[in-house]
């Protein structure tokens, strides 16, 4: 069994280190910006066709997060592994693409192999590497440099400060390029429908909302009872009270039931006009169903009405529909 370290304060003094490290990096990497970062934006910005990253070993980790971020960011991107490419994967880089080679030394000798090929493509080559004068660095049309001064590793061996620094200039990227494009929520959103904010930027009202025999509606007419059985049928804890025209004139609620209730009203002869709750809060089905949340919430509401711009009833809406489709 491995024996836990027998002092604590010391393995937090080694990891407020480890990150004084990494920040320290981070600050020589921010100094260092110039007019390459700049043209390294501009040329994938002219990109017509996907920004193909590539690394070996950590920076190749680094690469397809990198690769991942543009492509989730609005800059069509993904990851080739050098290895791969060698033996075929090369196919995919076509001219109209850009290339994105990450190497702490420079001088990695499955990146190094690519190299060729690529100019010949006449693909344009941006570099990040940690060494100015490296192979790589010299090779590129555009180079980024991401060299630290140490790693934080005690031993100055693995790579942490430098993996580090190529993943916050890949972010810099990713964010200038989304600046320029004008990347907005909505395109973040379709770009992730399957997450929180995709559900919560794409879902709408019209989405999620109980409509024809799904929906509680009774007239103003109808007698408690009918209106109880109405809700219990329909299970949403309340229904809508609408006039001849379908235009919303009320809500009765479970509330409603127990206020009447109290007051001693015969549920055999009391219509329902007179107990339910006037200018109940409504939603139009075209608003986003994380709208309806914050009415919902605002208002202390377990359920919203669905109107349209006439105030005819087109649907209904209970928190736990927006619950079951992740909205909250």
């Amino acid at each position: 069994m491995t024996r836990l370290p027998a002092d604590p304060q010391a393995v937090l003094r080694l990891a407020k280190t480890t990150l004084d490290i990494e920040i320290a990096g981070l600050s020589e990497v921010a100094e260092r910006l110039d007019g390459d970062f700049v043209h390294a934006v501009e040329a994938i910005l002219a990109c017509r066709g996907r920004v193909v990253v590539s690394g070996m070993g950590k920076s190749g980790h680094i690469g397809r997060k990198i690769a991942a971020t543009l492509a989730s960011t609005g800059t069509p991107a993904f990851f080739m592994h050098p290895g791969e490419a060698a033996h075929g994967d090369l196919g995919m880089v076509t001219g109209a693409d850009v290339w994105v080679a990450l190497s702490n030394s420079g001088e990695s000798d499955e990146i190094l192999a690519l190299v060729p090929s690529i100019k010949r493509r006449g693909v344009p080559f941006i570099a990040i590497t940690g060494k100015a004068d490296s192979s790589l660095a010299q090779e590129a049309d555009i180079h980024l440099d991401s060299g630290v001064a140490r790693e934080a590793c005690p031993l100055n061996l693995a790579p942490t400060a430098s993996t580090t620094a190529q993943l916050a200039l890949g972010d810099a990227l990713a964010v200038a390029l989304l600046d320029a494009r004008g990347f907005s929520k909505d395109d973040f959103a379709l770009t992730h429908p399957g997450g929180s904010l995709g559900r919560r930027l794409l879902v709408h009202v019209r989405d999620l909302m109980h409509t024809g025999t799904e929906l509680p509606v009774v007239g103003p007419d109808t007698l408690l009872r009918d209106a109880l059985l109405e809700m219990t049928d329909k299970r949403l804890g309340m229904t809508a009270v609408v006039d001849a025209d379908g235009k919303l004139t009320g809500i009765f609620t479970d509330g409603d039931l127990r206020r009447a209730l109290d007051r001693g009203c015969e549920i055999r002869t009391t219509g329902v006009a007179g107990v339910m709750s006037h200018n109940p809060r409504r939603i139009h089905p075209d608003k986003l169903a994380a709208e309806a949340v914050h009415v919902m919430q605002t208002h202390q509401v377990f359920a919203l009405l669905v109107t349209d711009e006439q105030d005819r009833l087109v649907g209904a809406l209970s928190m736990h529909d927006l619950l079951r489709a992740g909205v909250v």
